[in-house]
């Protein structure tokens, strides 16, 4: 049985823009992805809301520079035969990063740390998805607005992620997948995902991982 390891923020997590903290696990997208491959793969959600690629966020409680924890996570659940990295909307925040170009060179920061850990342990290194996020749609959520240097900013920066994304995704020789092509934000907070969005990112990543793993 092949082991995913799907690392992200709250989308990973499956934050509820409306009705409630979290999704029910059957509809988070990493759920979703697993349930696509059978009984081929196991997929382990590591989502922490607030999460950025590799930029430190000091109004959080929790540790949420993606770059810190990784080594950590690696080890842990070892040996890895896919990363999936999904980050890079919380790096759109004027205070931690500010755009869509910062976010797509943290994630290749994370894609270059995968590597490196387990090239200097002589492992096998697990293949790498880089998943560049879905738009922000408009909100007139005012905390959102305000943590993200309002909807222009936010608008703006978040149509620019696929371009970045991809461009470090193929000078790095990992996949892509571009999430906006088959999910849109919630616009009760312009961010998060319903239900319905969050379980077709899983579902749109499954023939790609086939692919990937040979399934």
């Amino acid at each position: 049985m092949k082991t995913i390891l799907a690392y992200g923020d709250s989308l990973t997590y499956g934050a509820d823009p409306g009705d409630g903290p979290r999704h029910a696990y059957e509809d988070r997208w990493p759920t979703r992805l697993e349930m696509g491959l059978g009984s081929q793969a196991r997929v382990i959600a590591e989502g922490l809301g607030g999460r950025a690629t590799a930029y430190d966020d000091w109004t959080a409680a929790a540790d949420r520079n993606g770059a810190r924890i990784l080594p950590t996570l690696l080890d842990s659940h070892k040996p890895l035969d896919l990363v999936i990295l999904f980050l890079g909307t919380n790096d759109l925040k004027p205070f931690v990063a500010g755009s869509a170009a910062y976010a797509a060179r943290g994630a290749r920061r994370l894609i270059e740390m995968t590597r490196g850990h387990f090239a200097g342990t002589a492992e096998p290194a697990p293949q790498i998805i880089l998943v560049s996020p879905p738009h922000v749609v408009e909100t007139t959520n005012e905390n959102m607005l305000s943590n993200f240097g309002g909807l222009d900013h936010l608008l703006r920066e978040s149509h620019d992620f696929a371009r970045h994304y991809r461009r470090h995704a193929e000078e790095t020789g990992v996949a892509f997948f571009d999430a906006a092509t088959v999910a849109k934000a919630d616009p009760r907070d312009g961010v998060h995902l319903d239900a319905a969005n969050t379980r077709a990112i899983g579902e749109g990543l499954v023939p790609l991982v086939k692919q990937i793993l040979g399934l």
